[in-house]
């Protein structure tokens, strides 16, 4: 009994722990070491497959490019594409592999116009085809469309005012647009 064990962590064989201020014994660093989250991340790098076209471990087919290096491609809000890069406020991202999405957030009301009832009633007093004025009607469309751009471990989102019923069909053909040269 009175045989002393021996200490199991004097000895660290992974450098793990130790003395500190011995070299390559868990030595404290400090200031940051990796990027991390709010940091710039690098850009992984392009699988030279993609899963989704053909099954995994084919290699992509060429595509050309898409668009030219000097000009814009497509703009939506403050969202541009422009060559192989997406633009936004929040610094550029690759296109290649960008995940787009849109949100409707717009409504349409349609109601008679204030013009059409007191026309209604003028006329239903002196003939009574007054009422047919109650058949005018005002279509208004409020609200916005939210675009949304993800790629190169960056997230970008942006607003457009919806002006008229097809507004969220012309966004979302850019959209589409937009999907199919992210490929």
């Amino acid at each position: 009994m009175s045989e002393q064990q021996p200490n199991p962590y004097a000895n660290d064989p992974a450098g793990q722990g130790g003395q500190p201020g011995t070299p390559g014994q868990g030595e404290y660093k400090w200031g940051p070491g990796e990027a991390s989250y709010g940091y710039p991340q690098p850009y992984p790098a392009a699988p030279a497959y993609q899963p989704t076209i053909g099954g995994a471990g084919l290699p992509a087919p060429g595509y050309p490019a898409a668009a030219p290096a000097g000009g814009a491609g497509l703009s939506l809000g403050d969202i541009t594409i422009a060559g192989d890069q997406i633009i936004t406020p929040s610094g550029p991202m690759p296109l290649k592999g960008a995940m787009w999405n849109a949100t409707d957030f717009s409504r349409t009301e349609e109601k008679i116009p204030p013009h059409a009832i007191v026309l209604a009633i003028v006329f239903f007093l002196f003939c009574l085809l007054g009422l047919l004025f109650l058949l005018m009607k005002e279509k208004t469309t409020t609200g916005y469309i939210q675009v949304t751009v993800t790629s190169g471990g960056r997230h970008h989102s942006t607003m457009i005012p919806a002006t008229n019923a097809g507004t969220y069909q012309w966004v979302m053909s850019q959209v589409n647009y937009a999907r199919s040269l992210s490929f």
